[in-house]
């Protein structure tokens, strides 16, 4: 484990190579498993206007399961945690498939598309990373699940991509451009031993 600033990080997440491959996993992270995606009670106003404005583009059973049951859920047994619904238990209520197969978040899709100005929950775009807060401080994991991460690992070990540089991005969005310079010397401290 590792420090920068209020976060513990996995060692992993500075060690591991990762860069996703959505033409192998099919974007699996959108439907695998056994709850919706976390998030938290400040991105609930945006989740709710991007459904508004992408209700009508997003499958009829992942509108009826929003009629149903609600477009976000409180954890089981953690009312102060989120969750987006699932259909079924399965994909995200924003998934769409491409021609493909391959899931795509909506969210996401319209805020390439300059439709939205939000791009999608924090705990999609740091997935594999899970983040947890424990007595004030933020833990960072790195979430390996096989069935769902095997591919992106064998890429990023094929084109040398760092999982601390596939994460950038997100790291930037959650933490700001100061704890990512850290981060990155951390990274590459761990890395040379």
């Amino acid at each position: 484990m590792f420090r920068v600033g209020d976060t513990i990080l996995s060692d992993e997440i500075a060690t591991q190579k990762f860069a996703c491959d959505v033409s192998r996993c099919k974007g699996a992270c959108c439907f695998v498993g056994d709850a919706g995606a976390p998030v938290s009670k400040d991105e609930i106003p945006a989740l709710r206007k991007a459904y508004k404005m992408l209700e009508d583009e997003l499958r009829p059973e992942a509108r009826e399961a929003v009629r149903r049951e609600g477009l976000i859920h409180k954890k089981p047994g953690k009312e102060t945690e989120y969750e987006i619904n699932c259909v079924n238990g399965e994909a995200c209520v924003f998934v769409q498939y491409d021609e493909n197969g391959i899931a795509e978040c909506a969210i996401q899709k319209a805020f390439y598309e300059k439709r939205l100005n939000w791009e999608k929950p924090i705990s999609c775009h740091l997935y594999p990373v899970r983040l947890k807060r424990i007595a004030g401080m933020e833990y960072a994991n790195f979430e390996y699940i096989p069935d769902l991460c095997s591919a992106a690992c064998e890429r990023g070990e094929g084109e040398g991509i760092y999982l601390s540089d596939f994460l950038e991005k997100a790291l930037t969005r959650r933490y700001g451009q100061k704890w990512v310079q850290q981060f990155s010397l951390a990274c590459r401290e761990i890395r040379n031993g």
